[in-house]
C-alpha cells in the first residue's frame, strides 16, 4: 500500500468504525480502517451459525432503536427496519396457563389481558409511565447526533421537574414501584434498565437508570425494530457507503500499539506495517485502547472510561447469556389463548417479575447462577424470513435469540468457561420449559453434522471474538447523554463525548459518551469531532503562514 499517512486511522472496523470512515472520507479527509478480523462489522453481523444450515443469525446484535434516520439520510444508507406489530408477551411465572400479551395493533386485547392477570390497574398506569418516556426521548434523542449538551441544558430541555427526577436522579425502583402495582409489569419496565448491566433496581450507582434511559428514547419513540436481511445489512451498507467515499478498509489487521505523534502499529499476513494519522480514533473498548497506548501514559477514562479525561480505566464487566437456536417450528406455550406467533411476535419474557429480577441479582452477586434465570426472547424470522432459505421457510423453521440477565462475567474464567457455558444454557432451556408445553430440546434442528442447532455465548466468548473487554456489550458504564455543568467542553473531542485525555486518540465506539447499542453514534460523533479540530488546524496553520509571510515583507522591506 502506497499512502500511509491519513488524516485519520480508524482501530477496528465495527459498525463505528464504518460509519466514522463514511463521513470523514466523503468530507475529503483521507482516512484508513484497521479491522484484526477477515470481514467488518464487529458484533453487528449476519453468520450462519450452524454448519451446512442456510440461516444467517444476528449473532450478536439483533435488533436497531438508537440508529438515527439523520445518519441513514446523510450517508445514504439502504437500511429497511420492520415495526413489530406485538411488543410484548409475559407468562406469569406463578400460573403459566395465563401471561401478559401486549398489542400494539389492539389497544382493547391488550387492557383484557392486563385484567386476566390480575394487573387491570396497571394497564393505564403503563400508558402514563410511557408517555413520559416518550416525552424524555422527544427530548433528549435530538441531541444525540450534536455537541452533548450540559445537565443544565438538558433538563431544561425536558422541561418537567418531576420527570427528571424520576428516571434521572433516583434510582430508577423508585419510579417504578411507585406508579405501578403488580409485580410482573414492574418486571416487565425494569429489564430494559439491566440489559448487559449488572446492578441492582435500587443501586444509588443509577446504572440501571441510564441503561432504561437508552433503552426508551431511541429516535423519539424508544420503539425496537427488526432489521430486515439481518443485522449485516445494516453493516454492509456501511461498509458500502464508506468505500465508496474513497475509505481505505484493511482486514485481517491487527494493531498492537499507538503512539502520541499519531503513529498505529500493525501485524498483517505476518509482517509489522505502520500508518499514521493526524488523528486516531478507536473503534475499540477503552480498556483495549489503554493497553494500546505507551506504557506509562495515563489512562482514558471520561468518555467512556472512568472518572476524569485521562484517568485510569475500570475493566468493566458484561453480564449475560446469549443464546441463538433454530427450531423446526415455534413451540406451544401453556397459555392456550395467546397464538406462538403473538407470543413471539414481540419480546417474550420469562421469569422477570420486579422480584425475581433482585432476586436473580443477589444470587449472582453471590457468585451462583439464577435460578430461575430471566430471559427475553425475539423471534427474528416471524418479522423477517429473508434470513432463512427457501426450503427452511416452506418448513415453517424459526430463529429464536435469547438474552439471559445477571449473568456477570466474574462467574466466567478461562478455565471454566465450557463448563458455565454448559450450566448457562442449560438454565436458559429450563427458564423457556418453566412457560412452555413441550420441551424447547425436542424442536430444535440439526446440523450436517447431526448436532443440534443451538449456540451459547458466554461474556469470555464475545471477549475471545469481539475482543469486547469482560464482554461488556457496551464497551464500558453508560453514561449520561449530556455532560455535568462543571465538566470541560473545550475541545471538540470533549464537546463531542469522544475525549481520552489524549490530544490525537478519540473513542469512535460503543465506549464513546453515547455509543451504546447499533447507533453509529460513537462513530458520527467522533467523524465531526475530527473535522473540527481539522479545520482548527487549517485555520491555525493558515493565521501562522499568513503572519511569518508578513513577518517576511518587513525584513524585506528593511
Amino acid at each position: 500500500m502506497e499512502n500511509t499517512h491519513f488524516d485519520a486511522v480508524i482501530v477496528g472496523g465495527g459498525h463505528n468504525g464504518l460509519t466514522a470512515a463514511a463521513y470523514l472520507a466523503r468530507a475529503g479527509k483521507s482516512v484508513a480502517v484497521l479491522e484484526r478480523d477477515d470481514h467488518f462489522g464487529g458484533a453487528a453481523i449476519s453468520a450462519t451459525a450452524f454448519k451446512g444450515v442456510d440461516a444467517r443469525l444476528s449473532r450478536y446484535s439483533y435488533l436497531v432503536s438508537l440508529f438515527p434516520q439523520r445518519i441513514i439520510g446523510e450517508l445514504g444508507l439502504d437500511i429497511a427496519l420492520a415495526r413489530r406489530r406485538y411488543s410484548s408477551y409475559t407468562p406469569s411465572p406463578g400460573n403459566t396457563e395465563t401471561g401478559l400479551l401486549i398489542d400494539g395493533g389492539d389497544p382493547r386485547a391488550s387492557r383484557e389481558s392486563f385484567t386476566r392477570v390480575g394487573a387491570e390497574a396497571d394497564f393505564d398506569a403503563l400508558e402514563g409511565f410511557y408517555a413520559d418516556t416518550e416525552k424524555l426521548a422527544r427530548a433528549l434523542f435530538p441531541t444525540v447526533c450534536d455537541p452533548l449538551p450540559t445537565r443544565s441544558e438538558a433538563r431544561e430541555l425536558v422541561g418537567d421537574e418531576q420527570l427528571w427526577n424520576d428516571f434521572i436522579e433516583k434510582p430508577l425502583g423508585d419510579v417504578i414501584t411507585s406508579r405501578l402495582s403488580d409485580d410482573l409489569v414492574r418486571g416487565l419496565v425494569a429489564t430494559d434498565g439491566l440489559i448487559g448491566t449488572f446492578t441492582s433496581l435500587d443501586d444509588p450507582s443509577l446504572d440501571a437508570n441510564r441503561c432504561f434511559l437508552y433503552h426508551v428514547i431511541g429516535n423519539g419513540t424508544g420503539d425496537w425494530d427488526i432489521p430486515l436481511g439481518g443485522m449485516g445489512s445494516v453493516t454492509r451498507e456501511l461498509e458500502r457507503a464508506a468505500r465508496e467515499a474513497g475509505a481505505v478498509l484493511v482486514s485481517g489487521a491487527e494493531v498492537t500499539a499507538l503512539s502520541d505523534d499519531g503513529k498505529v502499529t500493525f501485524q498483517r499476513g505476518g509482517n509489522e506495517e505502520v500508518f499514521t494519522g493526524q488523528r486516531i480514533l478507536a473503534n475499540v473498548s477503552p480498556w483495549v485502547l489503554q493497553g494500546l497506548l505507551p506504557t506509562g501514559v495515563a489512562g482514558v477514562g471520561g468518555a467512556g472510561g472512568v472518572g476524569g479525561v485521562g484517568s485510569p480505566v475500570e475493566r468493566p464487566e458484561g453480564a449475560q447469556i446469549k443464546v441463538n437456536l433454530l427450531l423446526n417450528r415455534l413451540p406451544k406455550l401453556r397459555d392456550t389463548s395467546v397464538a406462538p406467533e403473538a407470543a413471539f411476535g414481540g419480546t417474550f419474557h420469562i421469569n422477570e417479575r420486579y422480584g425475581q429480577l433482585e432476586d436473580a441479582y443477589r444470587t449472582a452477586e453471590g457468585g451462583g447462577i439464577p435460578s430461575p434465570l430471566p430471559c427475553e426472547i425475539y423471534c427474528h424470522s416471524l418479522t423477517d424470513p429473508s434470513i432463512l432459505s427457501d426450503e427452511l421457510v416452506a418448513a415453517d423453521a424459526q430463529t429464536l435469540t435469547v438474552f439471559g440477565l445477571h449473568t456477570p462475567d466474574r462467574l466466567v474464567t478461562e478455565e471454566n468457561n465450557d463448563r458455565v457455558r454448559a450450566e448457562l444454557q442449560a438454565a436458559v432451556l429450563a427458564s423457556l420449559n418453566s412457560v412452555l408445553a413441550e420441551p424447547i430440546e425436542d424442536l430444535l434442528l440439526t446440523d450436517a453434522d447431526g448436532k443440534p442447532c443451538i449456540e451459547a455465548k458466554t461474556t469470555l466468548d464475545l471477549e475471545r471474538a469481539l475482543n469486547m473487554t469482560g464482554g461488556n456489550i457496551f464497551h464500558a458504564k453508560l453514561q449520561w447523554p449530556f455532560l455535568d455543568d462543571d465538566e470541560p467542553r473545550n475541545s471538540a473531542a470533549e464537546r463531542w463525548g469522544v475525549a481520552t485525555g489524549h490530544e490525537r486518540v478519540f473513542l469512535c465506539g460503543a465506549g464513546a459518551r453515547r455509543g451504546g447499542g447499533v447507533s453509529g453514534l460513537g462513530g458520527h460523533n467522533a467523524a465531526m469531532a475530527v473535522l473540527e479540530e481539522l479545520a482548527n488546524d487549517e485555520l491555525n496553520s493558515d493565521e501562522l503562514n499568513s503572519d511569518e509571510s508578513k513577518n517576511q515583507e518587513l525584513e524585506n522591506q528593511h
